[in-house]
């Protein structure tokens, strides 16, 4: 049996993912051993565990703005504001969202991992709606229900160009870039399978278009590479070929991309649940602008 899969059954009180990190760390050794996750045990061996105190315990909250659509005692849903990172990275030590959470809910689910309550995320340029747990079977059942493609989500974007066609599917699988690892790209070989659907609602005489996304999947940076692959990069997204011209005279300062909906199952009751906003201030004035031009 692999050594992650031999610790997943003997400590239940923990994720896969969270023992893959004390693997990794070297908090796992077996017969004295720092081995990796994918290690066979073939019995007989002394496997010694050492759990460190939680790196989030040094995480102070903090008061973070964000608008709250629901709560109650086993989930919230809000909705994050540009240029609000979710939860700490390289670079990003404090002011984030998880920061923001623990200030707000006190004690969540997931802080061993500084991702407290934390089902899925948003890019730090990207609005609109998330999901937070509550408690531990809320963050157990909807990290399963976005895994099994349970949850709906519906984004709005703004694109740089106009797709081919009005209406689409792209499927294409996501994997890292070969060479600039901040960037995800479609990779057929060694990709995850991603699949992604449009709607053109608005075309401009710029060449941008305003669009309705439905996510399939969810990989990192799904919709920006799908739709920068197909040519129409969502405008302002300068990582993946989004940047706009200063000749088009748009104060654009970030991708125009927001979660606007989210369709869930409550982790307790059951209860199908709808939740909308709008969309954010900024690219509802750059659309009313570019309206203004047709």
């Amino acid at each position: 049996m692999r050594l992650d899969l031999f610790l997943v059954r003997h400590l239940p009180d923990y994720s896969r993912s969270a023992l893959g990190k004390l693997i990794r760390g070297g908090y796992v050794r077996v017969d004295g051993r720092s081995l990796k996750a994918g290690y066979r045990i073939g019995g007989g061996e002394r496997v010694e565990v050492v759990v460190p105190p939680p790196a989030s315990a040094g995480m102070i909250p903090e008061r973070i703005d964000f608008t709250v659509l629901f709560e109650d005692e086993s989930l919230l849903v809000l909705v994050k504001p540009p240029g609000l990172v979710v939860h700490p990275a390289a670079g990003h030590s404090s002011g984030t969202l998880a920061h923001g959470l623990l200030y707000h809910c006190n004690s969540l689910p997931g802080m061993d991992e500084q991702r407290p309550g934390i089902v899925h995320r948003l890019d730090k340029d990207t609005s609109g709606i998330m999901l937070v747990a509550k408690t531990d079977k809320a963050l157990r059942q909807l990290t399963e229900d976005f895994r099994e493609r349970r949850i709906g989500k519906t984004y709005h974007a703004l694109l740089l160009r106009c797709p081919h066609d009005l209406s689409g599917r792209i499927v294409a699988p996501i994997g890292r870039h070969p060479v600039n690892r901040q960037k995800m790209a479609v990779r057929n070989r060694g990709g995850r399978y991603a699949a992604t659907r449009w709607r053109v609602i608005e075309r401009f005489t710029e060449g941008l278009c305003f669009v309705e996304l439905i996510l399939e999947t969810g990989r990192t940076h799904q919709i920006r590479v799908h739709m920068a692959s197909l040519g129409s990069p969502v405008a302002g997204d300068q990582l993946y070929g989004g940047r706009v011209p200063e000749a088009k005279g748009l104060m654009i300062s970030r991708q125009l991309l927001h979660a606007s909906s989210i369709r869930f199952n409550h982790p307790e009751s059951g209860e199908s649940l709808f939740f909308t906003t709008s969309l954010w201030p900024d690219m509802q004035m750059i659309l009313e602008q570019l309206r203004r031009r047709a």
